[in-house]
């Protein structure tokens, strides 16, 4: 009954992507996301793909573990893949469809528009839209699988020091990027934490009874609640306690020191400025 987290597990290892300087994971990770986003055919989005299987492969990361980390967007995946392939038209039947504008994906769906098979009253399948389902559905795991990655190989106080040194410039503009970088690790140590507790809470419901698989959508809901009251009781808990341990050591956001100081290294700077560019030539290009 494990609970699946696909984001705040660090993976202790000496690969080159666990070596690299966090402020250049996340410079490729933003470029990473700008490139999927900026990539209009399927040569593009295939060729991130690649990337990505290349670095989990290089940081040692099983794919298995990336894919149980897609568990908790099935749902989403189901819904892009359908809200795409799935065709509502009121049309008579056999009756193609006009088509008045062109279409903005024929670039990376080279399938025409008007090939459907639908039943009565309109409603049907499109191979061109389960194509352009396929697609967003791609996407969307990429960007999951990239921030994966990124908390895979990178521990979190390395990732709030390098989001410190990336906002560094908007400190001039009284931006409290200290206070937002410890946020972001705050909620990052969170998650796996909040998924640990919400299966203690189901085990112990589970040996009183309680079954959360079955029946219908209103009886599991309900099945769900004695699970979902405690968890937020215990969650807003932590929180109290985390404030006043903070409060007790004096934490001030601004000005705040750090025990350990990297140093950007030129072969850190040389891989992540280069990774950088290339995505972003693969968005704008592909």
């Amino acid at each position: 009954m494990a609970l699946v987290v696909p984001f705040g597990q660090y993976v202790p290892g000496t690969s080159i992507v666990h070596r690299l300087d966090a402020r250049m994971k996340l410079l490729v990770v933003v470029t990473f996301v700008l490139a999927l986003f900026l990539a209009q055919g399927w040569l593009g989005l295939l060729i991130c793909t690649a990337l990505l299987l290349a670095l989990y492969l290089t940081a040692k990361i099983p794919l298995r573990r990336a894919a149980r980390g897609l568990k908790p967007i099935l749902i989403l995946l189901t819904f892009t893949f359908l809200a795409n392939a799935l065709t509502l038209s009121a049309l008579p039947l056999g009756e193609a469809p006009l088509i008045q504008n062109a279409n903005p994906f024929a670039g990376p769906f080279a399938l025409p528009e008007s090939i459907s098979f639908t039943a009565g009253g309109g409603f049907g399948f499109k191979p061109p839209g389960a194509l352009r389902g396929l697609y967003f559905a791609l996407r969307i795991v990429l960007l999951v699988c990239v921030t994966s990655l990124l908390t895979y190989t990178t521990p979190i106080v390395s990732l709030t020091d390098g989001m410190v040194s990336l906002m560094r410039p908007l400190a001039k503009l009284r931006v409290p990027t200290e206070d937002i970088a410890m946020m972001f690790s705050i909620a990052l140590r969170f998650i796996p934490i909040t998924a640990e507790e919400a299966e203690k809470i189901m085990v112990a419901q589970s040996a009183r009874g309680a079954v959360f698989n079955k029946g219908g959508l209103i009886k599991r809901a309900r099945a769900w609640l004695p699970v979902i009251i405690p968890l937020f009781v215990s969650l807003f808990r932590r929180a109290d306690e985390l404030a006043s341990a903070m409060e007790t050591r004096c934490y001030r956001g601004k000005g705040r020191t750090h025990l350990r100081t990297t140093q950007l290294r030129a072969a850190d700077l040389a891989i992540g400025g280069f990774g950088a560019v290339a995505l972003i030539l693969i968005g704008i290009l592909l």
